[in-house]
C-alpha cells in the first residue's frame, strides 16, 4: 500500500506528498474550471498517469528483451466532455520509439501499452486510442 497525502492550499490548489519518498507535486484547477491553470490539474494527472504507465510497462517489456528504449517519447492529449457531468472523454496517446524493432517486438510493445494498469483502471467510456511511431 502507498499513501499519498493531499493538502488543500486554497484557491483551488493542492500539494500532494508521496508517502514512501516524500516527493511533492502541486495541482491547480484549469482555467476553464475557475483555476489559474498554472500547474497540472487533477485530470492532467490522470492523463499523465496513463502516459507514464505505458512508458513504464513498455520499458519493462523491452528491457526483458535487452532493448533500451531511452529516449522513447509519449504524448497524451486529454479531451474533456462537452456535456455534464464534467469528465475525461478521450485520452489520445502517441508513442515514439527510438529503436528499430521486429514485427514480433512491435506487437509486444502494442500489447504491453494496452495492458498497463492505468489503461485497465480507466472507465470504459473513456476513449483511449494509442498510435505508435516506429523508427525506420
Amino acid at each position: 500500500m502507498v499513501s499519498i497525502t493531499i493538502e488543500y492550499e486554497g484557491q483551488l490548489r493542492t500539494t500532494l506528498t508521496h508517502g514512501p519518498s516524500g516527493s511533492t507535486l502541486e495541482t491547480d484547477a484549469p482555467v476553464d474550471n475557475n483555476g489559474r491553470g498554472e500547474r497540472f490539474s487533477p485530470t492532467d494527472l490522470c492523463a499523465s498517469a496513463l502516459g507514464t504507465c505505458i512508458a513504464t510497462i513498455v520499458g519493462m517489456q523491452m528491457e526483458a528483451l535487452g532493448i533500451d528504449l531511452k529516449g522513447m517519447q509519449i504524448e497524451v492529449c486529454k479531451e474533456m466532455s462537452a456535456d455534464l457531468p464534467r469528465r475525461i472523454a478521450r485520452l489520445e496517446t502517441e508513442v515514439w520509439l527510438p529503436v528499430q524493432l521486429s514485427e514480433s517486438q512491435m506487437k509486444k510493445v502494442e500489447t504491453a501499452a494496452t495492458n498497463c494498469p492505468v489503461h485497465h483502471s480507466l472507465h470504459p467510456e473513456i476513449e483511449k486510442p494509442i498510435s505508435f511511431h516506429w523508427k525506420s
